[in-house]
C-alpha cells in the first residue's frame, strides 16, 4: 500500500498548517530566558478561574507547576480544590484575583461555564498571562474571534480543553485521509447521546434562595440579572442559551475535532438545523440534527457535515456498511463488544465517507480505523506529518515556557469554534443560514445577526 498522497497534500502550507507541522525543540534555556520565557525546568505560577466541576480535572492536569491562585464564585462546589490548596488566596470574583495576584501569576486556567469563558480569558490575555480555557472556546461567534485575535496581539500561550486534538487517533485520522486511504470525503456523520441534562424546557424555574456558599453576582458575570435557581447550576446551565451551547458546546469540539484537522475545514458557506425535537425558548431542543456546507479547499472536494446529538439508537450508516460493523467509539478493555458481538451501537464518534471507502473515529479521535474492520488487518498507518503531543495540559505548559505552539491553540481553536457555534445558531431558526465569514455575517437572515455577539453586563464588558 502507497502513501504517498503528495498531490492531496500540496497546499497544505502556512497558516493551514500553522502549529501543526514540527518547528523544532525549545532551544536552550538561556536563549528562551533572554526572551522572557522560563526554562522549561522552572515551574509556570498558576491561577485557575472555576476550582470546580471541570476545574478539578484540569486543575491536577497542571499539578506539576505552582498553583497559586484560585478564583470560584460556588465555594461549595470548589471544597474539595481549596482544601488540597489551602495556602492558595481564594476569591469569588476573578477580576480582583487577577488585580491583586497578577504579579505572581505567568498563567491561568478557565474552568468556567460557557458564558464567561471569553470575559475571563480576555481579561487574564490583556494583563500577559497565558491561557487554558476549557471548550468551547466561547459562548457566541464575535466571542471567538476575539479571543484568537487577542491571543496573537498579547503574545500569549493558549489552548482550548478539546484533548482529542492531542489524541494519537485525531493525528492519524488526518495523515491516512491525507494519504489518499478513503479518496474523496465528501461527508462526515458525527454523532452523540447528549444531552444528559434537562433541555427542551418550556418555562423558566422558580426563585430560591441563594446558598450563603454561592457569590451569585459572580456566577452570573456578563449573564443579565436573574432570580436564582438550581436548576442552573452547578451543572445544567449547559442547557440553557445564555449559560451554556447545549450538546454542541459539550461534544462538538471533541468529536468533530478529527474532521476539522483532517479535512481543513476552515469556515462554512452555510449551517441549517434539518431537525429538532423539542424546541424552547429558553434552552436548547431536546435533540437535533444539524447541516453545514463547506466549500472547496485547495484539492479538496466540498463536505457536508451532519451533526446528531441526542442520539439513542444506532448512529447514521450510509449504503455500503454492514449492520454489524461498530462505527465510532470501540469498546472498552474488559467489556463486550465489536463486529459480530451484538454490541450496544456506539453513542459518540464520527464517520469520514469517501469515494473509495470510509474512515471512523471515537469520541477524543480514538479508535480511528477504516471500515470494514478487516481493512486494519496488518495495516501500516502512513508516515507522520504533524507533530505528537506530550499530553493536552502538557502541550500547554511546553507553550507557555517558549515551546513550540500548542496542538489546539487559539489560531486553531478560535475559527473552529467558531463554525460549531454557527450549528448552535442555527437551532433558533427555520431554514438554512448562508454565512460570510468575513464579515461575520449571515447574509440571508438579518435577524440571526443579534446572536453573533453577546449583550454584557455592565462592569463584565469584553474589551
Amino acid at each position: 500500500m502507497t502513501h504517498d498522497g503528495f498531490s492531496r497534500r500540496h497546499f497544505f502550507m502556512g497558516a493551514l498548517l500553522a502549529g501543526a507541522v514540527p518547528r523544532g525543540g525549545f532551544g536552550s534555556a538561556p536563549s528562551l530566558r533572554l526572551l522572557g520565557y522560563k526554562s522549561p525546568n522552572e515551574k509556570l505560577n498558576i491561577a485557575a478561574i472555576g476550582a470546580g466541576g471541570k476545574g478539578v480535572s484540569d486543575i491536577a492536569g497542571c499539578a506539576s507547576e505552582n498553583i497559586v491562585a484560585l478564583a470560584d464564585p460556588d465555594s461549595k462546589r470548589a471544597e474539595r480544590t481549596f482544601k488540597a490548596y489551602e495556602k492558595a488566596p481564594k476569591y469569588t470574583d476573578f477580576r480582583r484575583m487577577l488585580d491583586k495576584e497578577g504579579k505572581n501569576i505567568d498563567a491561568v486556567i478557565v474552568s468556567t461555564p460557557d458564558h464567561m469563558h471569553a470575559t475571563a480569558s480576555m481579561w487574564a490575555m490583556e494583563r500577559g498571562k497565558h491561557v487554558f480555557c476549557q471548550k468551547p472556546l466561547t459562548r457566541t461567534i464575535w466571542e471567538s474571534r476575539m479571543l484568537a485575535e487577542a491571543a496573537a496581539k498579547y503574545k500569549v500561550a493558549t489552548q482550548m480543553g478539546n484533548q482529542g486534538y492531542s489524541n494519537e487517533g485525531t493525528r492519524q485520522c488526518a495523515e491516512m485521509i491525507w494519504a489518499d486511504e478513503i479518496g474523496n470525503v465528501t461527508e462526515v456523520h458525527a454523532w452523540t447521546n447528549r444531552p444528559i441534562w434537562p433541555q427542551g424546557v418550556e418555562a423558566l424555574p422558580a426563585e430560591e434562595k441563594v446558598p450563603e456558599t454561592l457569590d451569585w453576582d459572580s456566577w452570573l458575570g456578563i449573564a443579565t440579572m436573574r432570580p436564582y435557581s438550581p436548576a442552573y447550576l452547578p451543572f445544567n446551565w449547559r442547557g440553557w442559551f445564555d449559560f451554556g451551547c447545549g450538546a454542541l458546546g459539550d461534544m462538538a469540539c471533541h468529536i468533530l475535532g478529527a474532521p476539522n484537522l483532517a479535512l481543513l475545514l476552515g469556515a462554512p458557506a452555510s449551517v441549517e438545523c434539518v431537525r429538532q425535537e423539542g424546541k424552547s425558548p429558553y434552552t436548547y431542543p431536546k435533540k437535533s440534527v444539524i447541516r453545514f456546507d463547506f466549500p472547496a479547499r485547495g484539492s479538496m472536494p466540498p463536505v457536508k457535515i451532519f451533526w446528531y446529538d441526542g442520539m439513542t439508537g444506532p448512529p447514521p450508516r450510509p449504503e455500503g456498511l454492514a449492520e454489524d460493523e461498530l462505527l465510532g467509539d470501540l469498546p472498552r478493555p474488559g467489556g463486550s463488544g465489536g463486529r459480530g458481538t451484538g454490541a450496544p451501537p456506539s453513542s459518540n464518534g464520527s464517520l469520514f465517507v469517501g469515494d473509495k471507502g470510509f474512515l471512523t473515529t471515537g469520541t477524543y479521535g480514538g479508535g480511528t480505523r477504516l471500515l470494514p474492520a478487516e481493512k486494519m488487518q496488518d495495516y501500516e498507518f502512513p508516515p507522520q506529518l504533524l507533530t505528537r503531543s506530550p499530553g493536552h495540559y502538557r502541550d500547554w505548559i511546553r507553550a507557555c515556557k517558549g515551546g513550540e505552539r500548542s496542538c489546539s491553540d487559539f489560531s486553531i481553536a478560535g475559527p473552529f469554534t467558531e463554525w460549531i457555534l454557527l450549528g448552535v445558531l442555527a437551532l433558533r431558526f427555520e431554514g438554512k443560514l448562508d454565512w460570510d465569514s468575513a464579515k461575520m455575517k449571515v447574509t440571508n437572515l438579518p435577524e440571526a445577526n443579534s446572536y453573533i455577539k453577546p449583550k454584557f453586563r455592565r462592569g463584565w464588558q469584553l474589551t
